[in-house]
């Protein structure tokens, strides 16, 4: 299953409303509509209502930067994957900030994932090793079990339009961001466990992204790493110059590839 290239803007707990609106228009100036990429926004949730009234369809989609794995009851505080069904089309799930700041273990994060499934929402799942992890050497460990928990109530057809972001904690704002050859491995093993979960045809339709040091300058070697289907942006999406110009490397690579594809072919 072919798919357009994918980057996520996550706006983190930043802008209120009415900045929120404000970066929408000056994005939608910036950001022309490419076939082979698909932009989607993740601003906070008091924003994602009126950004749903007011972005071009056409251009953009919408994502929660996260979400409650049960539809409805008397949990005060939190917003449901049934509420948000009708403003977006993917969320955020188990992103590294939910599993070190608010405790998100394994399980909850699987439940997330079923409960986004469940309500036609797209999970994005966040996945990545920390520093310690690494250094011990258990990336491979980390990974497979984030994956296997994570997807364990899903059907062979419920992963078929799953998106996976890695984002390997330790490289997070570092110095030194993941090199591509590290950033291959990890998607490599990633693939690697959908395949021995789902067979194939899921490994081939998953989309992978890099969720890391993805400042400008760094997309071109991110984005012609062999299995990277995008990337998830942080801080760098707040910034609608930088982010207007991720969108256009990533477009560029993605042309390239195709030519690429059709001269082989």
């Amino acid at each position: 299953m072919k798919h357009s290239k994918l980057v996520v803007a996550n706006w983190k707990m930043y802008l209120n409303i009415h900045e929120s609106s404000l970066l929408v228009q000056r994005l939608d100036k910036k950001i022309h509509l490419h076939r082979n990429v698909e932009v989607v926004l993740a601003p906070n949730f008091l924003s994602l209502y009126s950004i749903n009234q007011e972005i071009d369809k056409r251009k953009f989609r919408l994502a929660a930067q996260d979400g409650f794995f049960v539809d409805e009851g008397a949990y005060t505080g939190s917003v449901s994957f049934s509420q948000m069904r009708q403003l977006i089309d993917y969320s955020i799930i188990g992103h590294s900030e939910r599993r070190r700041y608010f405790n998100e273990g394994l399980g909850e994060v699987r439940d997330k994932v079923a409960a986004a499934v469940r309500n036609q929402i797209i999970p994005i799942l966040c996945v990545g090793e920390t520093k310690k992890e690494r250094a011990l050497k258990e990336t491979k460990q980390v990974l497979h079990d984030q994956i296997v928990t994570a997807l364990s109530n899903l059907t062979s057809q419920d992963v078929l339009n799953l998106v996976i972001a890695y984002e390997p904690v330790w490289a997070i704002g570092s110095t030194e961001p993941a090199t591509p050859s590290i950033i291959e491995e990890a998607v490599s093993w990633i693939r690697y466990q959908i395949r021995e979960l789902y067979g194939s045809e899921a490994e081939e339709s998953v989309r992978v992204i890099y969720g890391g040091s993805d400042e400008p300058e760094y997309v071109n070697a991110i984005m012609k790493v062999p299995g990277v289907d995008g990337l998830l942006v942080g801080r760098a999406s707040l910034n609608y110059e930088h982010f207007s110009d991720i969108i256009s490397r990533v477009h560029l690579v993605a042309l390239s590839q195709e030519n690429t594809k059709a001269e082989d072919s």
